[in-house]
């Protein structure tokens, strides 16, 4: 169980942060929040949970006008062009601990996020206030970027205040100016890697087959197979995900021409187009796998059964 807002807000009043708490409606965007906080003067935050190719997490936390180029950070960090992406809403329950609109630097109070990087805006350095969640969006928390330190500090994190607009050159003789900041480990969460997910999950009985049929059953397919004889689906079990992918890459070939003549009419520059559609691609890519990856599984469940009933109705004893 993760940290509630009272006992955050507790944690802090222990360290002696000074901060000042204002409640409002729920808001999901930096837009909706300064609605309510932004005449106070302070600087708003926008905080991003993203995830690389390994499952490794970050926490970017910027100031609302900065500019984040994923693919450049991704680039500084060593992770190549496409290395970042939005992580899933199941990493934001399950390892930061938070709802949806609720990703906050005070998250990583969690146990759970122990393993997560943390990527401050250097911008927050020259700011007297700054606004964040505290692990709930129907408030903001405002405090200096020196008490937001001494928060971190009390949970392990040494503070790393970065240039997220700056684009350094990368390249052999210019190392990734921030993979010192890739986490080295992966945090605790239920989600696997999509292509080690078990696809064992066939029930048992659902055609009422007693366990010991069932068994007989996949042996004498079993020797049937060996013996060579004709078999009109063999059981073999997907273990990739490599038709998933192409499955994803040929919907965003399909849909990226569509994207971007409609995009254009908005008089959209062509940097800021290719940026547009590499953010919707991160997004919608972990969705479309898992839609894929699921009727892919289906389809191999449903085969399995189908095929273990035709080998019951011809007659397994004999």
């Amino acid at each position: 169980m993760g940290y509630t807002k009272d006992q955050l807000l507790a944690r802090l009043q222990e360290l002696k942060i000074y901060f000042t708490c204002y409640d409002h409606p729920v808001v999901l965007t930096v837009e909706e929040q300064a609605k309510h906080v932004g005449h106070l003067g302070g600087a708003l935050s926008k905080n991003l949970l993203l995830k690389d190719k390994k499952h490794r997490l970050y926490v970017i936390s910027a100031l609302a006008g900065t500019k984040v180029d994923m693919k450049i950070l991704s680039q500084r960090l060593g992770l190549g062009k496409g290395g970042l992406r939005m992580a899933p809403e199941e990493n934001l329950l399950e390892v930061l601990q938070v709802p949806l609109g609720c990703v906050t630097p005070f998250a990583l109070i969690n146990e759970s996020a122990s393993a997560v990087s943390l990527l401050l805006d250097q911008g927050f350095k020259s700011k007297q206030i700054c606004y964040f969640h505290p692990l709930t969006n129907d408030v903001t928390i405002a405090l200096s970027s020196s008490n937001l330190d001494k928060f971190l500090v009390s949970t392990g994190k040494q503070p790393a205040y970065v240039d997220l607009e700056a684009a350094p050159a990368v390249g052999k003789d210019n190392p990734p100016d921030l993979a010192h900041l890739v986490p080295s480990g992966v945090p605790n969460s239920s989600e696997q890697p999509v292509e080690n997910a078990s696809h064992t999950n066939v029930p048992h009985h659902q055609n009422n087959v007693p366990k010991e049929t069932e068994v007989k059953a996949i042996m004498t397919i079993s020797k049937v197979q060996s013996k060579g004889a004709e078999t009109s689906s063999k059981l073999d079990k997907p273990t990739t995900n490599t038709g998933v992918d192409k499955f994803v890459n040929d919907v965003f070939d399909i849909i990226s021409p569509l994207l971007s003549e409609e995009l254009k009419k908005l008089d959209i520059k062509k940097e800021e187009l290719s940026s547009i559609l590499d953010g919707l691609r991160g997004r919608a890519d972990p969705d479309l796998k898992s839609i894929a990856m699921t009727l892919k599984n289906a389809s191999y469940t449903n085969g399995f059964h189908a095929g273990f009933k035709t080998m019951l109705h011809r007659g397994l004893n004999g």
